[in-house]
């Protein structure tokens, strides 16, 4: 009770709205939410310590440079019901401004979600499994794609009875196509200057715990994706 007393307390205020449904669509760097939200660094430093001090954002070390920080939402529940209907990733306003590109019209939806890693061999593939699981057109591919997916990143997916929508890693080059939105699964990638919004997933160790760890972050918001570009 204590900690919901909290989470709804750091959710009643128009900033910390703002700030979540910005972070809904994709992780941010302190720096990148400021200029989205518009609201002054100092000020965008206290409201971001009471939303983490109440649990509901995390902050995390970029894994490609290390000087960056990513902010993201952690999901639950009551995050989903404060956050502002779903918009296509990329896009997102800060409170009381309107999308001049917003997706609400199918004119302005992308025809594929193509979801980017460096290798091509867990974390991208995870997620395109699953967003077409949820009725999203979908691919993934690799700035640097390695020489084969990770064996255990095809496990997790058949523990869950999807498959790999490719056999074998791809590159982001021969892969992309006009129409396209990319969403980078990784800070490596992002930090190559790909994809539209960017979801910063940690490298896994290899383990079944982590790949179960990607899952278990990817699916709030490949749910929140298929939201958006499914609903008419």
């Amino acid at each position: 009770m204590t900690d919901r007393l909290a989470q709804l307390a750091a959710l009643a205020d128009a900033h910390r709205l703002a700030v979540v449904d910005v972070l809904a669509a994709g992780d941010l760097s302190p720096a990148e939410l400021g200029r989205a939200v518009e609201v002054p660094s100092n000020l965008l430093a206290h409201h971001l310590r009471v939303l983490e001090d109440a649990g509901l954002v995390d902050r995390r070390r970029s894994d490609g440079d290390g000087r960056r920080a990513y902010l993201s939402l952690r999901w639950s529940p009551l995050v989903a019901a404060a956050i502002a209907t779903p918009g296509a990733p990329g896009v997102s306003q800060p409170a009381g401004r309107a999308a001049p590109d917003a997706p609400d019209a199918p004119a302005h939806r992308p025809s594929r979600v193509l979801f980017v890693c460096t290798g091509n061999a867990a974390r991208s593939p995870l997620a395109a499994a699953l967003a077409a699981a949820a009725g999203v057109p979908a691919a993934s591919a690799g700035v640097d794609p390695a020489a084969s997916l990770h064996p255990g990143a095809v496990a997790e997916l058949a523990r869950h009875g999807l498959a790999p929508l490719a056999d074998a890693p791809t590159s982001l080059d021969e892969v992309r196509a006009a129409g396209d939105l990319v969403i980078t699964v990784c800070d490596r990638a992002h930090e190559s200057g790909e994809g539209a919004a960017h979801w910063s997933i940690p490298r896994p160790d290899g383990t079944a715990e982590a790949f179960a760890r990607i899952v278990d972050q990817l699916t709030p918001r490949v749910r929140r994706l298929a939201d958006a570009l499914t609903t008419p």
